[in-house]
């Protein structure tokens, strides 16, 4: 091809980071100043078009699969193409970011995939931006490793031994990245400089490796978002020489109006589809930021009482099993978040057989592989499919063809049985403080009551409360969700973390901003449509 249109490199804006020459280098920059300058006013019209999209939902308070691309999903003769030998067993997947011991015990799990989150498990600290990608190169060539400074434990990839193959994660559309700016002093998307500089410096070094340049696409709305990213994955590999249809990216449908578009996405990223995903937190998230005014038929009750069995949810995943096989791309099923204890052996064993009896009933539906979060879940989840799967690498030959599932069926919340409880709310308060506190001191996976929490917790726990204060909804106590109730359910557990940690400890932490922005987003009029907008302004680093 003809070389690229010359441009001035994004600015760095940010203090020296130890080995960031190796990832901000002039041509690495200058590539991602092309991405921006290619595709940032496409994706500012997008997200334009999400809040249009939202109005309209707001208005009707319902959603239909879209009539003008009702023949891309008629027609049964468009497949996506074959996966590359690297994903075509995927039967776990090991999610997590990318700093240095999450490296390498991800790729010495045991699972097939390693999702290295710079997304939803990262808080983007300028240094978990740059060192992640510096973790990932070392990984690639083998020369990662790492010593914990508290515990003197070493880590290092075992020799000699197949590693997970790695799916990259960047971040999502609506995220910007402070510290690199245009020569127009326009900020640059975090999507584009996460896939920018991993796929200039990796895309070779992994096709040497006999992999390729993989990616988990997160918070998709539209199929029009899906093809954005298709001509970025276009663009990217001829710019750089990459044969086309290299890059393979799998999409999370995390949002209730992508559970309405699969067949569009995969066929709008046809060449570079490998499959999709079924997320849970986000894409109850996603109801409640959609439906929030909707009265009191689209109110969820306790996060943990809406299981991946309640109706609508099951109407959601079968459907992506059903889709994601009659087009030929992988079912990924969802997360698995359990973190064991080291001093409770019945909370463990409670624990690992309702991640049995989840993973047992992914594979029974055909999905094709499932997440989990710790490496003691590996085997567990890998037992479940291997009792499926046995030899075959996959069951895409499942169609799936007894799945039926109607537009009212994905939003038919008021099925549920459960209600929102004055312990769902203290919980949403308890778990959103200590979640916004870790990611403020630049922590996205954080274990908290066993279970490794992301970003999307924070999301649905402090939606969750915005939804029930504007319903009116009243609990089993027979108090009324209030602001005023929120605060105090606040202030206690605020007096609370502070005397388990002492004065010292807790003034050290960020518990104070933690407690005031979560209840900034949960109590404020307007809603945010999304907490990490706001959390980035307060981000050091």
């Amino acid at each position: 091809m003809s070389a690229p249109a010359p441009s001035t490199p994004v600015v760095v804006e940010a203090a020296p980071l130890p080995r960031q020459e190796e990832v901000l280098t002039e041509a690495a920059l200058t590539f991602v100043a092309e991405l921006h300058r290619h595709f940032t006013p496409r994706r500012d019209e997008l997200l334009a078009r999400r809040a249009e999209r939202r109005a309209e939902i707001s208005r009707t308070s319902t959603l239909d699969f879209l009539p003008e691309t009702a023949a891309i999903r008629a027609d049964d003769s468009w497949r996506v193409a074959p996966a590359p030998p690297a994903l075509a067993d995927r039967r776990v997947e090991i999610t997590g970011p990318t700093d240095r011991k999450m490296t390498v015990n991800a790729l010495n799990s045991g699972a097939r995939i390693w999702l290295a989150d710079f997304e939803d498990a990262s808080a983007p600290t300028w240094e978990n931006v740059v060192l992640g990608q510096v973790n990932m190169a070392d990984a690639f060539r083998r020369r990662i490793d790492f010593t914990d400074e508290r515990t003197g434990k070493s880590y290092a990839l075992k020799p000699d031994e197949e590693l997970a193959t790695v799916v990259m994660r960047p971040r999502g559309w609506h995220l910007t990245e402070r510290h690199l700016r245009a020569a127009d002093g326009s900020a640059v998307p975090g999507a584009l400089v996460d896939f920018g500089l991993y796929f200039f410096h990796n895309a070779q070094r992994l096709l040497d490796l006999g992999k390729g340049p993989y990616f988990y696409l997160p918070k998709t709305e539209s199929h029009a978002e899906a093809r954005l990213w298709n001509d970025v994955f276009v663009f990217a590999q001829e710019y750089t020489g990459i044969p086309h249809g290299t890059i393979r990216a799998t999409v999370l449908i995390e949002t209730i109006t992508a559970a309405y578009e699969m067949d569009e996405i995969l066929y709008e990223l046809r060449d570079h589809a490998a499959g999709l995903n079924a997320g849970r937190w986000d894409y109850l998230f996603s109801i409640v930021k959609n439906f929030r005014d909707g009265g009191a038929k689209f109110v969820l009750p306790d996060r943990n009482a809406v299981t991946m069995t309640a109706p609508f949810m099951r109407a959601y995943t079968e459907l992506l099993v059903r889709t994601c096989h009659r087009r030929g791309a992988h079912a990924i099923g969802g997360m698995a978040a359990f973190i064991p204890s080291r001093r409770d052996p019945e909370v463990n064993r409670v624990a690992f057989e309702k991640v049995k009896a989840d993973k047992d009933r992914e594979a029974a539906d055909g999905f094709d592989g499932s997440w989990v979060a710790h490496p003691d879940l590996v085997p567990i989840a890998m037992a479940s499919f291997d009792a499926v799967l046995g030899e075959r690498p996959n069951q895409k030959d499942r169609l799936r063809e007894d799945v039926s599932v109607a537009a009212g069926d994905l939003i038919a919340i008021d099925s549920l049985a459960a209600r929102p409880t004055y312990d769902g709310l203290r919980n949403a308060v308890q778990v959103g403080i200590r979640y916004i506190e870790a990611w403020l001191r630049g922590l996205g996976a954080v274990a908290i009551f066993n279970l490794m929490e992301d970003a999307a917790t924070a999301e649905i726990s402090r939606s969750q409360i915005w939804q029930w204060i504007n319903a009116g909804v009243v609990f089993e106590n027979g108090e009324r969700a209030t602001p005023e109730l929120v605060r105090r359910v606040a202030a206690d557990e605020l007096a609370a973390i502070r005397a388990e940690l002492g004065a010292e400890a807790f003034t050290a932490g960020h518990w104070q901003p933690a407690h005031d922005l979560l209840l900034k987003v949960a109590l404020d009029e307007r809603y945010e449509d999304f907490l990490t907008v706001p959390a980035y302004e307060q981000l050091t680093g």
